[in-house]
């Protein structure tokens, strides 16, 4: 047994509330993406063992790795519900108190998701303090506070890292970039964003039903191929960057 109690926040005005809120509403109206319908399907393919231990946390209904029989955290319990209905192994935590015990999973993912809380570092050190020395993590933020936009609010974003500050926080975390690529499914048309924002924020139902129905399939249709490389990708004008890390085996947490 490696899940551990939790104490939840007690404050109902605490931005996990906040964000719990938010991902309720947004889940409760979403289906589920299979990971192998992703662009990192491939990449997850390579990495997993037979008999790894994995974790995912904060995929939403949206997961990369393979649902049945990995450790998902998140604050939806639509999220949750789902994943579990389809084999996850599903808890409910923030990702800056993960309910786990140091060192047991060989692959962990958080796409899109330290940069949503308040205290990116501490959210990097669970995810590193729970990853056994040796294991892969895979992490995607967005990069330059220079392109922050309309979106980044919307969405929930606390930051964009430059790229020396995030070189800084994975050395500090023990963690040796190994791949990475150009990464994230927004679209590039700022108009077309706007566009998208303005409908989720007037006719929210239509909107969330046209991009189930319409908008999601047709970008997962579209997405291309990651173009990974050896080591760090030059990250000038970089959007968002996916990492493929590997905890150094000498980390001590």
């Amino acid at each position: 047994m490696i899940q551990r109690k939790l104490s939840q926040p007690s404050d109902a005005n605490t931005l996990f509330d906040q964000n719990r809120r938010f991902y309720d509403s947004l889940w409760s109206d979403a289906r589920l993406v299979e990971p192998q319908r992703f662009n990192t399907w491939p990449l997850v393919q390579s990495l997993q063992a037979e008999d790894s231990r994995r974790l995912e946390v904060g995929p939403g209904l949206r997961p990369r790795l393979p649902i049945g029989g990995t450790h998902f955290v998140d604050i939806s319990a639509p999220a949750l519900s789902v994943l579990g209905a389809h084999g996850g192994q599903a808890a409910m935590a923030e990702i800056t108190r993960l309910p786990f015990a140091d060192g047991i999973f060989d692959l962990v993912c958080a796409l899109d998701i330290v940069e949503h809380v308040d205290d990116g570092d501490g959210a990097l050190a669970e995810l590193v303090r729970v990853a056994r020395p040796g294991a892969v993590l895979l992490i995607s933020t967005p990069l330059h506070p220079a392109l922050w936009t309309a979106f980044d609010d919307f969405v929930g974003h606390k930051r964009r890292y430059r790229p020396g500050e995030l070189l800084d926080l994975l050395e500090r975390n023990a963690l040796a970039v190994e791949r990475s690529a150009v990464f994230g499914m927004k679209p590039r048309s700022s108009r077309l964003v706007d566009m998208g924002m303005w409908w989720l924020t007037h006719h929210r139902d239509l909107a969330m039903n046209t991009y189930n129905r319409a908008m999601m399939p047709l970008g997962l249709h579209l997405q291309k191929a990651l173009q990974l490389e050896p080591g760090l990708i030059a990250m000038d004008g970089v959007d968002e960057i996916l990492l493929v890390c590997r905890k150094e085996k000498s980390a001590a947490r």
